[in-house]
């Protein structure tokens, strides 16, 4: 590994799962030389999250690439104007902008695109259909893995859902962006939108909305080019 600006990499799951879907990214940033952190929101609330991230970043050994899944986006876009990170890395995320919520983002889908099976709250909290889960999130991961994925869902609050983000570190910090392009939670062209209007780097890989569980050597890759282009600055 070069010598890097920021050899830390603070990586934030998104709703519906915790932090270990990250193993396969783990293991490879581990392999090459990164100190890694995976952060366990407790997917609450957004100031929740923010909060756990934050003492994640602060606990780091050095600056810090701070990445988001899904859901996770939001959090490190609110997160990640903290001096400690040097970038932040979106993986089939919400780059959400001010005042931008999942729940604003999502409102108006295009045409055309998968709903997801999200089932009505209760107590104010969403679950995904567990029978529809493996299709929608994670087609392309084993089907015993999809499986406990399904089984072992975190209830992802609607406070969490409708957390807006106030300042977006994607406008203040280099960005990067993978658009998984198989994704039926958040289509592909929303992500383009995203990663465009973010000025990010963006790579496309076929892959489903748990692209990170699937294609852990692609999400790692994008990870360590940020690093190593923060690292050029």
């Amino acid at each position: 590994m070069s010598n890097t600006a920021a050899n830390s990499v603070v990586l934030v799951h998104g709703g519906f799962v915790d932090g270990s879907g990250w193993e396969g990214v783990y293991h490879q940033l581990k392999k090459d030389g990164y100190d890694v952190t995976i952060v366990q929101n407790p997917t609450t609330s957004l100031a929740d999250d923010v909060a756990f991230t934050k003492r994640a970043i602060a606990a780091a050994p050095s600056n810090v690439i701070l990445v988001g899944h899904s859901y996770g986006g939001v959090v490190v876009s609110e997160a990640g104007t903290d001096p400690k990170v040097s970038a932040v890395v979106y993986i089939a995320a919400f780059a959400a902008d001010a005042g931008e919520s999942v729940a604003t983002l999502i409102a108006n889908p295009p045409p055309g695109a998968a709903v997801p099976p999200i089932l009505p709250p209760i107590n104010g909290f969403l679950m995904l259909d567990k029978a529809q889960f493996a299709a929608s999130f994670a087609a392309d991961v084993r089907p015993s893995l999809a499986s406990f994925m399904a089984d072992s869902q975190v209830p992802w609050a609607v406070a969490a859902l409708e957390g807006k983000v106030t300042t977006p570190a994607w406008r203040v910090k280099p960005s990067w962006y993978l658009v998984a392009t198989d994704d039926h939670m958040i289509p592909p062209p929303a992500q383009r939108q995203m990663a465009n209007r973010a000025g990010a780097t963006t790579v496309e890989v076929p892959g489903s909305h748990a692209v990170y569980v699937s294609d852990p050597a692609s999400v790692a890759k994008l990870i360590e080019q940020a690093a190593a282009g923060v690292g050029k600055n």
